[in-house]
């Protein structure tokens, strides 16, 4: 089976994080979202993958390539003028002959993408859309099912009353290709508020998945953060459950050449990728992340914090609550908390979370 990632929004709402990569490159555990997502269809049995880019295009095409170094093929759509999701799907028809599967590219979850692919045969949905539960609905794009698990209607941002459901879209699909037919060309199409709809008038068979584990969108800058934390607090969990005695704090997650000082204090959970040095008197953790070819001088605490990659923080150095993206200096005796920065090629280098 083939896949389909929509990758072309602008991540406004996760600058300036955004202001010089596309929002599905953003780094996860120091590995850009998108390949995340890719490898992860992988190991599903997905063997083509195609992506419509259209910010920044050029950043995902020049860092996924043609899939070769993940070993899946990657196709690339172009859109000069963003198209919406319908349009995006629209423009990939050439690609797509039989069942294929859609997702959002700013999601981090822990879907079982095989069992929704036969979920989706099993009940010969023409349409499946994956749906997670949240407490309180009314932001979102609500799914009202029967009892079969075929949906019945669709309710947008609903008001206290209007729906019984608090199962909303994962931006997560199934189609089969005969769905082409009913997206026009050339034209900015929603799929959710435009196709949808239509395709329950014409009674299209449409079948609701529910997925009840892990699902955030990374569209600010605070679940960017949480996504981070979620994940160290699941690797924790894994371990805990194996070994009983093993505590949130002993969880260091470390890669290759990582040079600590005998004085540093590293406080899980941490991430610490590959090629970094952390001098004498630090301290480091709980809840962060360093990226690869990264240097904190002496004297600095860091502390539920993400750091990209070839970072070099001076001395006596406080961040608390900090997204540092790649190739920033953080100058001696600063002090920074609940802010995200950016490199001095940015307009903006320093935001509130």
């Amino acid at each position: 089976m083939k896949a389909l990632l929509l990758a072309g929004g602008r991540g406004t709402r996760l600058r300036p994080l955004t202001d010089n990569i596309p929002k599905p490159m953003v780094p996860i555990m120091g590995k850009p979202l998108l390949e995340r997502t890719i490898l992860k269809l992988k190991e599903s049995g997905i063997d083509e993958i195609v992506i419509s880019t259209c910010y920044k295009s050029n950043y995902i095409q020049n860092t996924i390539g043609d899939g070769h170094n993940l070993g899946i093929k990657v196709n690339y759509i172009l859109e000069d003028i963003p198209l919406g999701t319908g349009g995006a799907i629209k423009n990939s028809e050439k690609f797509f002959n039989d069942s294929f599967i859609i997702l959002n590219s700013d999601i981090v979850c822990d879907i079982p993408y095989d069992k929704f692919i036969k979920y989706h045969k099993d009940k010969h949905a023409k349409v499946s859309i994956a749906m997670t539960k949240v407490k309180d609905p009314s932001q979102y794009g609500v799914i009202e099912f029967d009892k079969d698990n075929y949906i019945t209607a669709f309710k947008e941002k609903p008001k206290p009353g209007e729906t019984n459901s608090k199962w909303i879209n994962a931006g997560i699909y199934i189609f089969e290709p005969e769905v082409f037919h009913e997206i026009p060309e050339n034209k900015v199409v929603s799929i959710e508020k435009n196709t949808y709809p239509l395709l329950l008038k014409k009674n299209y068979k449409m079948a609701a998945y529910q997925y009840s584990d892990y699902w955030i969108d990374i569209g600010t800058i605070k679940k960017y953060i949480t996504a981070h934390s979620d994940i160290l607090l699941k690797c924790y969990k894994n371990i805990a459950e194996r070994n009983k005695n093993f505590k949130i704090n002993d969880l260091i997650i470390k890669g290759s050449n990582i040079k600590i000082d005998p004085s540093t204090k590293i406080i899980g959970p941490v991430f610490l990728g590959n090629n970094i040095t952390i001098n004498e008197n630090c301290k480091i953790g709980p809840y962060t992340v360093i990226g690869n070819n990264s240097n904190i001088s002496s004297n600095c605490t860091i502390e539920k914090s993400i750091l990209w990659n070839n970072i070099k923080i001076d001395e006596n150095v406080n961040l608390k609550n900090t997204v540092i993206t790649s190739n920033y200096r953080v100058k001696s005796y600063c002090s920074i908390e609940n802010k995200a920065c950016v490199s001095n090629e940015y307009k903006n280098n320093l935001l509130a979370i």
